[in-house]
């Protein structure tokens, strides 16, 4: 047995003609001695999802005894017994419960089997599944699930897609003339389309995943060796899933380890970028005080020429008085020269070497001053250019790294839908 099973079925208060209401269902699901007699040894079951079953029971009976139908017409009243107010499903893999706790592989796939089972009935039916048992005291390793409606009255048919596809039929009435039984006919149709559609819903998400076929050889009069040619396809493709994903799992984690390197590099290159600014912006300031202290130099010389001017001028004036002086009559020349002359000589003397020494020394500092600043204008442009070249090589470096980024993102394999080659 390597092919898919999974049977959808509702029950109500009342029950069916085999007695099997949904008091029975829990007492069975329990396994309770009265609902348990087919089994050799039971055993309590497993959840391994949602709520146990005497809180399902809890909440289908408080659910039944507040739900409420109106008729066309009529008052509100309480549902029947009959009508159905539990849906369940139950899924069997092929490995017995012996081969799953013998062989650690087997129970691997069973236990993957079960997490892709639980996985689409939530994916049919959300929150109104409030339960998945698995009984281990039977022969296969199988699931049971309890679902509950969540409408005022509790119309488990709403949830059976064949049931919910023939009732459509049904309300549309007749079309082209047909009478109720050609109607009745549409309808049952319409009922087993939809449950093959349900069935290949569960094929294609649970079943070719776990390896397992659409339906078994003697349903369709298979000879042994198509039989076990069709088990080794559906093993073969599963094979050819697990790799894909792997393939994708490798795809997505080499994508993350890209995307982690890509961020350390622009991390990188934005710290290398702020410090080019960060010295740009020092040597543009130390350029522009190297500016400003040339600018003061070339102020301080041309204040030393003017005072130098004005010796000029000074010592022009001291020489025509000189002049003047010697053009007196030669008498008081002499008492001048006696008395006067050296005293004047040796005052300006004075006052002219003291007067030009300062001037010697303003000079002098101010022309080292403009050649100081001269040396750090240029370091100062020396730096700058040093600076625009690194950042146009980190420029290059960055292309480059992204370039090397868009060369090694792998494509991603596309497997959500894996086609099925039938035989």
């Amino acid at each position: 047995m390597s092919f898919q099973f999974v049977h959808l079925e509702a029950f109500s208060r009342k029950g069916d003609g085999k007695g099997r209401s949904t008091g029975f269902v829990f007492a069975e699901a329990r396994r309770d001695s009265g609902a348990s007699v087919h089994v050799a040894n039971p055993s309590p079951p497993v959840v391994v999802f949602g709520i146990g079953v005497d809180e399902v029971e809890r909440l289908h009976d408080a659910a039944v005894d507040a739900a409420m139908t109106t008729p066309n017409g009529g008052k509100p009243r309480r549902v029947q017994k009959t009508q159905h107010t539990l849906m369940t499903v139950v899924a069997s893999h092929p490995h017995t419960i012996e081969e799953v706790r013998a062989d650690l592989e087997k129970q691997r796939e069973a236990e993957e089997w079960g997490q892709r089972t639980i996985a689409w009935l939530r994916s049919q039916h959300g929150d109104k599944l409030v339960s998945v048992i698995r009984h281990e005291d039977e022969a296969h390793y199988h699931l049971h699930a309890y679902i509950l409606p969540d409408d005022p009255a509790m119309r488990a048919s709403a949830l059976h897609p064949g049931q919910c596809a023939k009732a459509a039929v049904m309300a549309t009435g007749p079309v082209d003339g047909e009478d109720t039984k050609a109607l009745n006919k549409r309808g049952d149709a319409a009922y087993r389309a939809a449950m093959r559609a349900w069935q290949d819903a569960y094929h294609e998400t649970v079943a070719i995943p776990c390896g397992l076929t659409r339906l078994g050889p003697q349903r369709r009069r298979l000879t042994r060796a198509e039989w076990q040619a069709e088990q080794v396809q559906a093993n073969a493709l599963r094979t050819t899933i697990e790799r894909a994903m792997a393939v994708k799992v490798r795809g997505e984690s080499m994508i993350a380890a890209t995307k982690d390197e890509a961020a350390q590099i622009a991390t990188a290159a934005a710290a290398m970028r702020a410090e080019a600014d960060r010295q740009l912006a020092a040597a543009r300031a130390a350029t522009e005080a190297a500016l400003a202290a040339q600018d003061k130099a070339v102020q301080e010389q041309r204040k030393a020429r003017s005072m130098m001017s004005r010796v000029r001028e000074e010592a022009a004036r001291v020489r025509e008085a000189t002049a003047r002086l010697q053009r007196l009559p030669s008498a008081l020349r002499s008492a001048f020269d006696g008395f006067k002359k050296s005293k004047v000589a040796a005052r300006f003397r004075a006052a002219v070497d003291t007067e030009m020494e300062a001037l010697r020394r303003a000079v002098s500092d101010a022309t080292d001053r403009a050649r100081t600043s001269d040396a750090r204008r240029k370091e100062a442009e020396a730096r700058a250019k040093t600076l625009r070249d690194s950042l146009t090589d980190t420029g290059r470096q960055l292309a480059a790294a992204r370039q090397e980024l868009a060369t090694l993102r792998p494509s991603e394999p596309d497997i959500s839908k894996p086609t099925v080659r039938r035989p």
